[in-house]
């Protein structure tokens, strides 16, 4: 197995749970804007929309950053997150193959 088969493995593993896939559908949906455009994905906005507590939606978060599939960054008290366009690139380069 490549490198790159096992950084795609790792991304489908953290997407195969729900509450990970869940959480990653919103933080997509909500910030189809990059951070330099100014779009922000507050976590506390996604915890009340999928009604977990902050320590899900903290360990799940930490599971999609390590398989490379988001990007953190703190603005104060909050956390603001985006999909990282060049895992979605890859994920979608697979799917495309033939």
């Amino acid at each position: 197995m490549s490198a790159d088969d096992s950084e795609l493995a790792k991304m489908f593993k953290a997407l195969g749970h729900p509450n990970r896939f869940r959480l990653f559908v919103e933080i997509l949906e909500a910030g189809e804007s990059s951070f330099e455009e100014g779009h922000r994905c507050f976590l506390h906005t996604v915890m009340e929309r999928l009604d977990v507590g902050a320590p899900t939606v903290s360990h799940h978060l930490k599971e999609l950053v390590n398989a490379d599939l988001v990007a953190t960054e703190r603005e104060g008290k909050f956390v603001t997150c985006r999909v990282n366009p060049d895992a979605l690139a890859r994920i979608a380069h697979f799917f495309s193959r033939t």
